[in-house]
């Protein structure tokens, strides 16, 4: 049946689909500060030895992270444009013992934001993956990269140790939790993804990588000034003797580095250099901020609930969690 709109109208029944854009609260905090700081409201009413620090602190981290943040971007919307989820879809094995390893380590050759691997897992959902297997690319995806190991390894210089420990405490990240989904795990709960992703990476593929660069580097950026104001915060106003405390107690810190990463939900390709600023908690610590991160925070919660669903990700984000928490203590003692 053909429609009888005219053009007109047809336009404006599109666009009242389309969902509106909405002002990110994390720019409008950054103008805020800026135009404060512009008008000298800062500075006068801040410590200036403080505030210096605070801003060394802050700008450090963005300059060393926007190249990697750059770069991870651009090869982000590459493999969006290029790699469909169908091809990973024919070379994974159908066997769920077979198939959550090999999708992990498919993550090493792939690189790509976690915002960006949430839809993809769906894809592969939709397309017959093991429901296991797809979850266990979207953890392992932002983490073993080459992009964030480079990152990693500039963060933390003449600490190989540290670069290996992170591609094994994540790596085994993945897989446990993919395995451990695929033995108690609702098979269904991502499984319903398929009519969420119907239709989704059809167009020109200049189209979806300039969409999904976009979309990337806005994202990303904004967690980005997030994470790095918060770490400067913590190294300013946050009394040296209490960081030390808790540093000292090794639970502890392990817990509160954790819960930071869920919390400042970093970018992966930049949250090394945040951990790196974090000098007073050991190198323990600090990698189980670099693996929890990538693997479960406050946005990856949020997106994991509109594509699997809320019971999903009620579920999905505390195993997460827990078993990045253990896999990075694990790796830390024996590496680190």
């Amino acid at each position: 049946m053909r429609s009888t709109l005219g053009p007109g109208q047809a336009a404006q029944e599109v666009a009242s689909r389309e969902p509106r854009r909405r002002v990110d609260g994390r720019l409008v905090v950054l103008l805020v500060v800026v135009a404060l700081y512009s008008r000298g409201t800062l500075t006068g009413s801040l410590d200036p030895v403080a505030l210096r620090t605070w801003t060394t602190v802050f700008v450090a981290i963005v300059v060393q992270a926007l190249p990697f943040l750059a770069l991870g971007v651009l090869v982000s919307g590459a493999i969006t444009a290029l790699v469909s989820p169908a091809v990973l879809a024919r070379l994974l094995p159908k066997s769920p013992v077979l198939a959550v390893p090999s999708a992990a380590l498919a993550g090493t050759a792939l690189p790509g934001c976690e915002c960006a691997s949430v839809p993809i897992a769906g894809r592969l959902g939709a397309r017959g993956v093991q429901p296991a297997a797809a979850l266990a690319f979207m953890l392992a995806a932002p983490a073993v990269n080459p992009v964030v190991l480079v990152a990693t390894a500039v963060a933390f210089p003449g600490r190989p140790e540290m670069v290996a420990a992170r591609f094994l405490g994540s790596l085994a990240t993945s897989i446990t939790v993919g395995l451990l989904w695929w033995r108690v795990g609702d098979q269904r709960w991502v499984e319903r993804a398929r009519g969420r992703v119907a239709g989704a990476g059809d167009g020109p593929r200049w189209l979806a990588f300039s969409s999904a660069a976009r979309h990337d580097l806005w994202d990303a950026g904004g967690w980005l000034v997030v994470g790095a104001a918060a770490a400067a915060t913590l190294q300013v106003l946050v009394p040296r003797s209490l960081l030390l405390a808790v540093a000292d107690h090794h639970v502890l810190s392990v817990l509160a580095l954790g819960g930071l990463a869920v919390g400042l939900a970093i970018c992966s390709e930049a949250d090394a250099f945040v951990a790196a600023s974090l000098r007073e908690f050991s190198l323990t610590a600090r990698l189980v901020f670099l693996v929890v991160g990538p693997a479960v925070d406050v946005k990856l919660i949020a997106m994991q609930s509109g594509m699997f669903g809320r019971r999903f990700a009620a579920r999905f984000a505390p195993l997460t969690f827990a078993v990045a928490v253990v896999c990075a203590v694990v790796v830390g003692r024996v590496l680190l």
